[in-house]
């Protein structure tokens, strides 16, 4: 009795028990509702191989996916006061930042770092949705400042790639400032003469939309990535009307002339890469000279402007006459 009980029912039990698989095995795309395996999702830098729908990144994964060979150096940045207004709705704030950090491995929603783009040393502040929906705060504004500053001091491309729900409301007007204090960093990039690129990922809206994110000097995101002020929703309930197909999405606004470019995510390091290299270029730039002789196709910077063949007729009817 005992060797069957002992022997023979735990080899009858392995035999017929179910094995437990891991619930993250397989991923449905929200566009599609295919089932994709995560090897296959992952491999494909989080995109449907079904349909092209893009899925979100979190900040590690789309650094990887900008800087070349996926080699960066990250920056310390630094470290805000915690829940300074000590704020509470249906939860302590300080219990949400626990749970943002749990789930995403981060101290805040923004990871600066410093690598090469297309061979340009290039500084970027990236967002990450998946810390507080990649709110802006306190910590947030410092993080960007730093950044800007960072890319100052080394003479270098700024990029930003938000992805975020607006300003944090935690932080209630604190955070709201620090929509002008990202203002104000991107003004010194600009003034000290160095590219601002953006690239709007989804989804970039409220306070962040309202601030830096529309601030660049080329303004790309990626396909179908949901890009505004506030929702869909409640402008319709607003203004009771139905909006146009596809409104706020990237295509609808590169139509509509409020972006340069669309750029499938695997194309993002060549395609910026190139931007970078252009705006940082010190060589004279071709330039198309419309109707043109055929033997002046195109111009330099170093090409003289000749005068034009007619005389100027100096006016001298309000003279004196002598």
């Amino acid at each position: 009795m005992n060797w069957l009980t002992n022997f023979v029912r735990p080899k009858i039990q392995q035999l017929v028990q179910r094995t437990e698989v891991p619930d993250n095995l397989w991923h449905k795309c929200p566009e599609c509702e295919q089932m994709i395996f995560h090897r296959d999702l992952e491999k494909n830098r989080r995109v449907c191989n079904h349909c092209g729908h893009h899925m979100r990144l979190d900040a590690i994964q789309r650094l990887e996916v900008l800087f070349d060979d996926g080699k960066y150096e990250r920056e310390i940045l630094p470290k805000p006061p915690v829940d300074p207004l000590k704020f509470k709705d249906t939860r302590r704030y300080t219990d949400r930042i626990k749970d943002a950090h749990t789930k995403s491995g981060e101290d805040e929603a923004i990871i600066v770092a410093t690598g090469k783009i297309g061979g340009v040393t290039t500084v970027a502040a990236v967002l990450n949705f998946s810390y507080m929906g990649g709110s802006m705060g306190i910590g947030v504004g410092e993080g960007f400042v730093a950044a800007a500053r960072k890319a100052v001091k080394l003479k270098a491309p700024f990029l930003a790639v938000p992805s975020s729900g607006g300003a944090r409301m935690q932080e209630g007007i604190l955070s709201l400032m620090q929509m002008a204090r990202t203002t104000v960093a991107v003004s010194e990039v600009k003034e000290a003469g160095l590219p601002y690129i953006v690239l709007l990922a989804d989804p970039t809206t409220g306070g962040v939309s309202a601030s830096f994110a529309m601030l660049g000097d080329i303004a790309l995101a990626e396909p179908g990535a949901i890009i505004g002020f506030a929702g869909a929703r409640v402008i319709e309930q607003t203004i009771r009307e139905t909006l146009p197909e596809g409104f706020q999405r990237s295509e609808y606004l590169l139509e509509h002339g409020m972006l340069d470019m669309v750029v499938p995510r695997d194309e993002l390091n060549q395609r910026i890469g190139r931007v970078l290299r252009i705006l940082t270029s010190s060589r004279p730039v071709k330039t198309p000279v419309p109707d043109a002789g055929d033997d002046t196709d195109f111009m330099t910077a170093d090409t003289p402007v000749t005068k034009p063949a007619t005389p100027i007729i100096e006016d001298k009817s309000d003279k004196p006459k002598k």
